[in-house]
């Protein structure tokens, strides 16, 4: 069975609590977002030394590794668009499909000990990126392609939701 793609708009967690992972926008300052992503790369790593990290626990689930292929890309989009939000005004973010990104990257057939370090790697790079951000950057915005605008900030958030989601998501 394949994965069902999955269209839900997520921005409503930035106002109010994910009732699935818990995490709470409105409790976490942008400011720790760097700190918060290095704090999760121990659990990635636990999740995918797993001997189970490449089985899907049903049909048309990713497995935990497929989720962390998922998030390594999330770590290097989301660094990207902070780059892009702090170069340009109010830029407009290249639509980015993760259900083709996981078809035509292959996260099911990627194995989790070469997946491990590549996480890791781009989990660094982006909390150096939003570690990065200048205190009077935070405010300034951009735009993804349908239409829902971030700020620096707000971006931050919903970054940080996914990466902890999904570590709910794999039992992290």
């Amino acid at each position: 069975m394949d994965i069902e793609p999955d269209t839900k708009d997520w921005t409503w967690v930035l106002e109010q609590p994910c009732p699935e992972c818990g995490f709470d926008a409105g409790q976490v300052p942008a400011t720790e977002v760097a700190v918060r992503v290095l704090a999760t790369l121990p659990r990635w790593e636990a999740v995918l030394a797993r001997p189970d990290a490449a089985e899907r626990p049903t049909p048309g689930t990713w497995s935990p590794a497929e989720y962390a292929c998922h998030v390594r890309d999330v770590f290097d989009v989301f660094a990207r668009r902070v780059d892009l939000m702090l170069a340009e005004d109010d830029p407009a973010f290249d639509n980015w499909d993760q259900d083709v990104t996981a078809i035509e990257h292959d996260y099911a057939g990627q194995r989790a000990s070469d997946v491990a370090p590549l996480l890791d790697e781009s989990g660094r790079s982006a909390a150096a990126t939003f570690a990065a951000v200048p205190d009077d950057a935070w405010g300034r915005t951009g735009r993804r392609s349908n239409g829902s605008i971030f700020t620096v900030e707000t971006l931050a958030l919903y970054f940080l939701h996914d990466v902890v989601h999904h570590l709910v998501d794999v039992r992290g």
